[in-house]
């Protein structure tokens, strides 16, 4: 086990809610502030739709050098820009999908007008060539999401919950939606702290839970590697790079699982904290420092 006294110290002005480590298949250490809850993990969320996206090209249902001219024919654009042309499904993971701002941001999506969020997606000005230029964005997750339920033909968390979801134990959870129906793949999963860590250890494990294979090993070791650059320690496949070759499903106000493969470990914290680097940042500090 492991001392987690210097962590709480750090974490609790942070508003961190609850923290569990687990190294060499078994839990070394846990607290939390309160009692278990499903919240919204935000954006990691994405990490899920990641694996959605793995499992479906596993069952052979997309591919990544689709274009999204060809998968979203009814919703392109009277004008398809140059850009636009190019982009293809792997620019909906990378964060490189050529448009210059963010876009469907949780503070917005209340307010627009238009119903159909994939024709308003397609709308926004694509001004560089994809896979060029990092900008954090929610219109390729929730894109890659819209993309797996139509080929899948059913929503998200319907496509997830015989492949990821039953299997890991977690029952039917919410997942926000469009004006449509469509689940939010870029976010608004609610899950609890236990629930977002079994993901994490399924992704440690390259995939495997009890001896069944849920997620593609390949897509696991792909999606949890630099792909490209974000002015940081990298970006996969809607994970974060981080300090030490960590990679993490990552959520606004300190929602993490943190995948340390070269200590063998995952670190999950959910939190309501509005200084996440810090939060972090104590993770390493007073956490990795111990495994």
């Amino acid at each position: 086990m492991i001392q987690l006294a210097s962590f709480i110290d750090a974490a609790t002005p942070l508003r961190a809610l609850g923290v569990v480590v687990s190294q060499n298949g078994r839990e070394i250490a846990r607290h939390t502030w309160e009692g278990a809850c499903r919240r919204n993990i935000y954006s990691a969320s994405k990490s899920f739709t990641s694996a959605a996206v793995g499992i479906a090209i596993g069952e052979g249902l997309l591919s990544l050098d689709e274009r999204l001219i060809d998968v979203f024919p009814e919703e392109l654009p009277e004008t398809v820009q140059e850009n636009l042309e190019k982009a293809t499904a792997r620019d909906l993971l990378t964060m490189c999908l050529g448009q210059p701002k963010a876009f469907l941001m949780g503070e917005d999506r209340p307010y627009y007008p238009e119903r159909n969020w994939v024709k308003l997606a397609l709308a926004q000005p694509f001004l560089y060539e994809p896979g060029t230029k990092f900008v954090y964005n929610n219109v390729g997750p929730y894109l890659a999401g819209v993309l797996v339920q139509r080929r899948a033909g059913c929503s998200l968390v319907q496509y997830l919950m015989p492949r990821l979801f039953t299997p890991l134990g977690i029952q039917l959870p919410t997942w926000e939606v469009d004006p449509l129906g469509n689940t939010f793949g870029a976010g608004g999963l609610f899950l609890t702290l236990d629930e977002l860590h079994k993901f994490g250890l399924l992704y440690l494990q390259n995939g495997s839970w009890q001896g069944r294979r849920l997620v593609p090993e390949g897509w696991v070791a792909e999606s949890t590697k630099k792909q490209v650059e974000n002015g940081g320690y990298g970006y996969g496949y809607l994970f974060w790079g981080g300090r030490h070759g960590s990679f993490r499903a990552d959520g606004k106000y300190g929602q993490f699982s943190i995948l340390i493969r070269e200590k063998n470990a995952v670190v999950t914290v959910v939190a309501e904290s509005r200084e996440t680097e810090k939060l972090l940042s104590a993770v390493f500090d007073h956490i990795y420092c111990q495994l």
